[in-house]
Order: structure tokens, then C-alpha cells, then sequence
């Protein structure tokens, strides 16, 4: 009977740790950001990192999903977490072709 509640338990740990929100990290590098678009769960992570040589102003004006990172120097990394679904458009309000599309689901 113990065994059985031990193992219960174990198995109820490792179903909530695969239900943990996930980090996905959107560097910048050559006025672009690494990807054009991405589909992540409610409640996930993005990590942008200034991984260039100049500074970006990260923002999103999007309702439901608005920030605005201010001035990220080169290194520097903030996280951004989405707490509601849609779709989001976040830009660098330096550089206007860096574009990113978020769909958040």
C-alpha cells in the first residue's frame, strides 16, 4: 500500500513537471531578431537577448500583452512573460523591420 501511494506521488511530480511553463530565449544580432514568429503556451517565458552590437527598445503594443523593455544594451537579457492568448506583435522601436509575431495559445 505504501509503494503504491509512493509511486502515485512520483508519478503526479514528474506530470506537473512537464506542465511547468517553458523559456524560450529571442536574441537580436544584425538588427533582427532570431526568429520571425513563434507559438508558445499561456504563462510562457520569452527571454530577449540583446546578443548585438548596438541597443533595442523591445515593445509590444499590443493589447493584452503590452511592455516595453527600454533601452537593452548589447548582453543585456529580459524576460517576458505571457499571461493571456492571442496574438502579439512586438517590434524595437530603434529598428523597424525587427518584427516578431507571437501566438500565444
Amino acid at each position: 500500500m505504501r509503494k503504491s501511494i509512493m509511486l502515485g506521488t512520483l508519478a503526479l511530480l514528474a506530470f506537473s513537471a512537464l506542465a511547468v511553463a517553458a523559456d524560450h530565449v529571442i536574441t537580436q544580432k544584425g538588427r533582427l531578431f532570431s526568429v520571425e514568429s513563434i507559438s508558445i503556451k499561456k504563462g510562457d517565458t520569452i527571454t530577449f537577448l540583446n546578443d548585438d552590437t548596438v541597443p533595442h527598445n523591445i515593445l509590444s503594443l499590443s493589447p493584452g500583452s503590452e511592455f516595453n523593455l527600454g533601452s537593452q544594451q548589447p548582453g543585456a537579457s529580459t524576460p517576458v512573460t505571457f499571461n493571456t492568448a492571442g496574438e502579439f506583435n512586438v517590434i524595437c522601436a530603434i529598428h523597424p523591420r525587427m518584427k516578431l509575431a507571437v501566438k500565444v495559445e
